[in-house]
């Protein structure tokens, strides 16, 4: 490795993702410098830090002595994984919209291309303790926009993240799972079996070193790189408190497209979705296309009209529709009545009640003709008859 990227790796190790007071030394000196500064804990000059920011550094220093750059690479490379750094060909340049708060580098597992994958891509994310319906939901959301050719983003947690990744590796898309560890740490345990097909097929992506285990603290702080490297974002369920809430708010920051899926309004993993649409704007979106319409090309990639069901009363001609509508709900009536009450001659609604007969939506009765039960319904009869005339 270069001194540049060792120096990089060794800053995954040392400082916590993000840090806006890392990024400063590293923009005014560069990396290898910045190394420099950790372990004398001299700030270049033109650099400023609150005590709080010097306490940092000091812990920095602490940490640096155990840091082993070429044995994380060792481990890397076991697993056939890389290191990726700023300017790399690899590297996806709308993670610089993080500004100081964009990583130092980034661990990846897996053959996806991190860079091109992101060129289409959108994050779905959510409650951990999702629903049946946010599960089916964000599945499915995934699979179809595999299908489409886009890169489904995700943090790789229980619930709607790992349907997410599920849904799209269904559809041999491609899909990317942001880690708040190390990328050869299977956490949680029980998305081990979706973590392995993933280094297989797709890509993890970690700004931690391998072997490095997750924390609280760095759950939220990946959010930011989930929301920079996709074009929008989608929440399906989310509660109050939720941290696929924090995805979206740093979507808004970085200009991105945010979406929320509506759900049961009884229901906990609602209410984060629900406020998002009522009291921030957001965009709701019910179908992969309209997802697609959101975060587009403008004017290329528009949602068709949702389809409707072609139901047999479709299909009357006007006429006898006409005649249709004019029966009573309950009870028996008769032609004279019909044609009074739909506007036509008596000999027209004579010929009408033959082919509504015929079609299974009228019978007759002791005292004239009635609605069928099937008739009643607002899907008519279980029938598919050509257009009457």
């Amino acid at each position: 490795m270069s001194d540049e990227r060792t120096a990089r790796a060794t800053l995954t190790a040392v400082a916590e993702p993000g840090d806006a007071f890392l990024n400063r030394i590293i923009d005014h000196c560069g990396p290898e410098e910045t190394l420099e500064t950790i372990r004398t804990t001299r700030l270049p000059h033109g650099v400023s830090a609150t005590p709080k920011e010097m306490r940092r550094l000091d812990n920095w220093r602490i940490r640096l002595i155990a840091a082993e750059p070429d044995q994380d690479m060792a481990v890397c490379a076991r697993f056939r994984g890389r290191l990726i750094c700023p300017g790399d060909p690899e590297w996806p340049t709308t993670l610089d919209d993080l500004g100081t708060a964009r990583p130092y580098a980034l661990w990846l597992r897996g053959p996806g291309d991190l860079r091109y994958g992101c060129l289409r891509s959108v994050a779905i994310v959510g409650s951990r303790a999702a629903s049946p319906y946010g599960l089916r939901t964000a599945a499915d959301l995934a699979s179809d926009l595999a299908d489409d050719g886009w890169t489904v983003i995700s943090g790789g947690a229980l619930g709607i993240d790992a349907a997410a990744h599920r849904g799209s590796l269904a559809a041999d898309g491609p899909t990317v799972s942001v880690l708040a560890n190390g990328v050869d740490v299977p956490y949680p345990a029980s998305n081990e079996g979706l973590f392995a097909e993933m280094a297989r097929r797709s890509l993890l992506v970690s700004e931690s070193p391998p072997g490095t285990h997750p924390h609280r603290l760095r759950f939220l702080v990946r959010n930011r790189v989930i929301a920079a490297l996709s074009r929008g974002a989608v929440i399906v369920e989310a509660e109050a408190r939720s941290g696929a809430l924090n995805t979206a708010g740093w979507a808004v920051k970085l200009g991105r497209v945010v979406m929320a899926v509506p759900g049961p309004i009884t229901s906990r993993t609602s209410v984060g979705c629900h406020r998002l649409l009522r009291e921030e704007g957001i965009t709701l979106v019910t179908r992969p296309e309209e997802v697609i319409e959101a975060v587009g090309r403008i004017g290329a990639d528009l949602a068709p009209p949702p389809n409707t069901p072609v139901l047999p009363r479709d299909r009357l001609e006007s006429v006898t529709r006409s005649v249709l509508e004019a029966f009573p709900a309950r009870g028996a009536t008769g032609p004279a009545q019909l044609a009074v009450k739909a506007g036509v001659d008596l000999n027209t609604v004579n010929a009408k009640l033959g082919l509504l007969a015929a079609a299974g939506f009228i019978e007759r009765a002791s005292s004239g003709w009635r609605l069928t039960k099937s008739g009643k319904s607002p899907a008519g009869p279980n029938t598919d008859p050509q257009p009457l005339k």
